[in-house]
């Protein structure tokens, strides 16, 4: 990986670490459409570095999601419970974001954080021995 990739990788997962931080906020002010989308991009953001890391993007949500499962869940490298949080933050910011009347409730955001939270660490882990190792 090439400098600037590095720096690239570096700078997304810190925008991860940021963005989850903004969702806790709107978490504890009870906006729990903004806190799933601040979720689903945490996570967004840190599975995007991943990529970079190894080479792949893409320019579409819906590539990325398609990465992500091809490259790294189906084949056990993100364990399938971790990867399930993206992959229905990925349905439910859709829906926040674009049906008309949804509105989440803190007892159903609320164990999504955590989750979020422990999907970016796990990312951040392998990001971190790739680059240690090289």
């Amino acid at each position: 990986m090439t400098g600037l990739n590095k720096e690239l990788v570096a700078y997304r997962m810190s925008r991860a670490d940021e963005t989850l931080e903004d969702a806790r906020i709107l978490a504890n002010a009870e906006r729990w459409n903004a806190c799933v989308n601040r979720l689903y991009y945490a996570c967004f953001y840190a599975i995007s570095a991943l990529l970079l890391r190894d080479g792949l993007s893409s320019t579409r949500h819906s590539g990325i999601r398609g990465l992500f499962n091809r490259e790294y869940v189906k084949p056990g490298k993100i364990p399938r419970n971790l990867a399930r949080i993206f992959n229905d933050l990925f349905e439910r910011r859709q829906e926040g974001d674009y049906v008309d009347f949804v509105s989440f409730k803190g007892p159903q955001v609320t164990p999504w954080i955590s989750q979020a939270d422990e999907l970016i660490r796990h990312i951040a882990c392998l990001v971190q021995s790739s680059q240690s190792s090289k």
